[in-house]
């Protein structure tokens, strides 16, 4: 797909393009500041553990600067308890946080209906693997989905170049392009999951996992599409009444997530949507795992990439 024409380009990670979204931080009806003011440097920022942009850098260093030492100054103190508490408090709004403006909103809810309507014609495990090309030729060619309009297509284009540090993200972009395939023949199906893994590593594992804990360990997240976390992240934003900061501490913007290329999420049988929450740390069976010293968790509880308590998310990349 050719990029569009409103895009602007902006100093943002991978060298990716961010489109001229009225984004705004905090809370009331104020107008919000475009693209070039969000990014406020023609060097890219280094965002502060508070998931502000002060300082020009490299944002790898976030790290050090959220895990800091007892004896650490006051300020990298109160930098760290402050972005601690965002994502302990994932779910809450917060005065860092960056917001879509009104219109933008409103162009947020057609775009979800639209990929819902997708999801509805190719089938929940269909779409795990669809790529951005292929869902738009479904669009054009059914009238249950209807194409995608040239607005739609700017606001998801956007959406995947913008640098999702500026609302709070820190973590890396592992697929650079909006169109990128994914190798559908490296791909396995876990049965009774509706859900894929790549073949290799990560299906290994997962196998591997099961063997020692039993059928009580089940597959809930594999292999996604760009397609298919742009939305899981847009659908979050709609929760959220627009709050991009708060949609990227449950879910990673498309394109940051490792989901496309190894990861995977793991639950415990019968045990529904509490899997996607902490409880499912304090389970019998997130301590046999534990015990095996064969699993990683991506997000722990002192992550330094801006997101939430993960501990159902393996981690194989």
């Amino acid at each position: 797909m050719q990029r569009r024409t409103l895009l602007k380009t902006l100093p943002v990670a991978a060298g990716a393009v961010a489109t001229a979204y009225h984004f705004r931080t905090g809370g009331g009806d104020r107008p919000g500041m475009d693209a070039e003011q969000a990014a406020g440097s023609t060097q890219s920022p280094k965002p502060t553990a508070a998931g502000g942009a002060t300082e020009t850098g490299d944002a790898g260093e976030l790290e050090t600067r959220v895990l800091v030492e007892p004896n650490a100054p006051p300020q990298q103190m109160a930098d760290r308890d402050r972005y601690l508490r965002r994502i302990r408090e994932f779910d809450e709004d917060h005065r860092e946080d960056v917001h879509l403006d009104a219109a933008d909103r409103e162009r947020l809810a057609q775009v979800v209906a639209r990929l819902e309507r997708v999801i509805k014609f190719v089938g929940y495990g269909n779409f795990n693997l669809l790529s951005f090309d292929r869902m738009l030729r479904f669009a054009r060619n059914y009238e249950a989905i209807g194409a995608f309009t040239p607005a739609e297509l700017d606001f998801m284009d956007g959406i995947f170049a913008a640098d999702a540090r500026r609302y709070g993200f820190f973590g890396e972009k592992v697929v650079t392009e909006l169109t990128a395939r994914f190798p559908e023949q490296e791909a396995r199906k876990v049965a009774g999951s509706g859900h894929y893994l790549l073949h290799g590593e990560a299906e290994g594992l997962f196998r591997d996992l099961r063997r020692k804990v039993g059928d009580e360990l089940v597959l809930t997240s594999g292999v996604r599409s760009v397609v298919k976390q742009m939305h899981l992240f847009l659908a979050k934003a709609v929760e959220t009444g627009g709050n991009l900061s708060r949609a990227s501490r449950s879910l990673a913007p498309p394109g940051y997530s490792y989901h496309g290329i190894g990861d995977f999420d793991v639950g415990k049988a019968g045990f529904g949507e509490r899997n996607f929450t902490a409880e499912f740390a304090e389970t019998e069976l997130f301590h046999r795992l534990a015990d095996l010293g064969l699993v990683d968790i991506r997000y722990t509880d002192r992550n330094p990439y801006g997101v939430r308590f993960e501990p159902w998310h393996i981690k194989v990349v």
